[in-house]
């Protein structure tokens, strides 16, 4: 069966959903563990092939594919020396090799980030950039802004919302380390 049979929803690497739900759960992933983390490097699986293994072991996957077709798997933490940012963490990225089961991959990191955009304030921001890409076809990079002590002091819910903000060319050098990891 192809990915986009309607059992197994819609093809990632010609639909941009599937990508899009893949970085919202590694989103909420990272949020529920809180700031100050290491970068974390997630497998994007179709989650068909998930299910079917589990099947195949003789146990139940509660996971609908149609809904969620990208099934996120944790990778062994990075090395600790590697600092968010860095051309280090680039460089171990692209040099990631996949099983063929993969087909992209999720950085998620804390940086500081300046807002370019009209109208934003240009003072450096701790925050959350979650980039992904499917081999052959999608790429995204979300960001989540740190709640300042003011949004804080005047939000004491501050901390559980979750804005994401998007554009173009966000994180063009993490993209191509994604990219680059799954060349032969």
């Amino acid at each position: 069966m192809k990915m986009n049979d309607a059992h197994h929803g819609p093809d990632p690497r010609t639909d941009l959903r599937p990508l899009n739900a893949a970085l919202r759960e590694a989103v909420d992933f990272i949020h529920a563990e809180g700031w100050d983390r290491p970068p974390t490097l997630f497998a994007l699986v179709p989650a068909h092939l998930v299910q079917d293994t589990l099947a195949a072991g003789g146990q139940e996957a509660d996971l609908d594919a149609s809904d969620h077709p990208l099934t996120l798997v944790v990778q062994d933490e990075l090395p600790e020396h590697i600092l968010p940012g860095s051309d280090e963490l680039g460089d171990y990225i692209a040099s990631a090799q996949w099983p063929p089961l993969v087909i992209g991959a999720v950085l998620a990191q804390e940086i500081l980030f300046t807002n370019s955009a009209p109208g934003a304030d240009p003072t450096p921001r701790p925050a959350r950039f979650f980039s992904g890409i499917i081999d052959g076809g999608p790429e995204r990079t979300l960001v989540q802004l740190r709640p300042t002590e003011e949004e804080l002091d005047a939000d004491p819910f501050a901390q559980d919302r979750i804005t994401l903000l998007g554009g173009e060319n966000l994180a063009p050098g993490v993209i191509a380390a994604l990219r680059s990891s799954f060349e032969d």
